[in-house]
């Protein structure tokens, strides 16, 4: 990389706030575009990586309509990635016995973000997905903690399956 291509790349670096991300193997760093000139900090930051870890800077932009039409807020900050729904692969056995084998086996497919909305709604969890540390719970044996779970997943295996009584479901 020549000098002077250097210094084009490291226009994107001008701004006082730097973001680092981690994607799929790949390092980000990420800094709003402003006409202000890099502090020396930055300047040894991005030396640093460049030389130590073989890491080349390469200046890109981001359009505002893009990051609005699919964008996810993380931690405070809007990503530009597109929201596709991920799915939850369970399985739930019924009329399992231990001599003759024979399982009914139920196969589901739940999206994330309702499984945890139906999990915060019952108190397992918040609407983040954290769990819900509370006294009631250490009252709760184990089996009475699965079946509420089972229950919950049973709920929304029907909803999701095309069941013909959806209406009188558990909504989500």
């Amino acid at each position: 990389v020549v000098f002077k291509d250097f210094r084009v790349s490291l226009r994107l670096f001008t701004d006082p706030f730097m973001h680092y991300v981690r994607y799929q193997g790949k390092s980000i760093l990420v800094s709003k575009d402003t006409p202000l000139l890099m502090n020396k900090k930055k300047s040894y930051l991005v030396n640093f990586w460049q030389y130590h870890f073989d890491l080349w800077f390469h200046s890109g932009r981001v359009y505002i309509n893009q990051v609005f039409n699919h964008s996810l807020d993380f931690v405070g900050y809007r990503s530009s990635v597109r929201l596709n729904p991920a799915m939850v692969r369970g399985q739930m056995l019924e009329n399992s016995f231990l001599i003759n084998n024979a399982i009914k086996k139920l196969n589901m497919l739940i999206p994330i973000i309702p499984l945890i909305r139906s999990l915060g709604k019952a108190k397992f969890c918040n609407l983040l997905g954290h769990p819900v540390s509370k006294p009631v719970w250490s009252d709760l044996s184990d089996s009475d903690m699965i079946d509420r779970f089972g229950y919950i997943c049973r709920n929304l295996s029907h909803y999701y399956s095309g069941s013909s009584k959806k209406k009188s479901l558990y909504r989500i």
